[in-house]
């Protein structure tokens, strides 16, 4: 957690609001199919308690943060294009929100999602 102390008071941000914004705007990204975390984190989605933090690592400093995201990605698109692209929009979209320097975004693409094959038997 992060405190900034204005002259009305502190103001603290939670690594899970950081980890929050940082999802979504992954999640915004044409290409990322999902977040990919741990297996605790599986288990305990199975067990009804779904998180937008899913796969998602923060590391506060004193004022800048830095991100580790596990994504994964639909089939056929170019990989590092899209990590690039979850950099980018992660970073800036979590410097909007939070006024937070973001020192590093690394991306970990954990797993590739298997198309459905179609019902008209068509490719």
């Amino acid at each position: 957690m992060i405190e900034n102390v204005q002259e009305l008071g502190v103001i603290k941000i939670s690594d899970e609001v950081v980890a929050t914004a940082a999802g979504i705007a992954a999640m915004q990204v044409a290409g990322v199919h999902g977040l990919h975390g741990s297996v605790r984190e599986g288990l305990a989605e199975l067990l009804g308690k779904k998180s937008a933090t899913r796969g998602i690592l923060v590391q506060m400093g004193e004022d800048s943060v830095s991100l580790t995201l596990g994504i994964e990605v639909e089939f056929g698109v170019r990989i590092p294009e899209i990590a690039w692209k979850v950099q980018q929009n992660v970073k800036r979209r979590v410097e909007e929100m939070t006024g937070l320097q973001v020192r590093q975004v690394s991306v970990n693409v954990q797993s590739v999602a298997i198309p459905k094959p179609r019902k008209d038997g068509a490719e």
